[in-house]
């Protein structure tokens, strides 16, 4: 039987808002990465085109937007490394391309 997911919470979750739950959730559903199959593409509220690949969990549907960071996260995924986190910590995800004591030079926060 396949799940009613419309009355579902909808989050489109960025690279950097990325939790180890999510990224648990993603490894397990793609345990060989996606494909384009696997991508869904449709206009955010600025009509700018999104790209993501989704995961549903009990109560929220979770359309995370696709990202070489993010292959390259799913690819090197250890739970080991998020064991002193918090499942819904975004800070736990470090940017693969930068150790996590460097900042990102090209990161401009607002």
């Amino acid at each position: 039987m396949k799940r009613n997911d419309q009355n579902l919470k909808r989050v489109i979750v960025d690279f950097k808002k990325l939790t180890p739950e999510i990224l648990a959730l993603l490894v397990q559903k793609y345990p060989d990465g996606y494909d384009d199959d696997n991508v869904i593409s449709f206009k955010n509220a600025k009509n700018e085109k999104i790209e993501a690949v989704e995961v549903i969990t009990e109560d929220t549907k979770y359309l995370v937007k696709v990202s070489t960071k993010l292959e390259m996260t799913m690819e090197n995924y250890d739970e080991d490394d998020y064991e002193d986190f918090e499942d819904d910590d975004p800070d736990a995800v470090t940017d693969p391309g930068l150790e996590p004591s460097e900042e990102d030079p090209d990161f401009d926060e607002d």
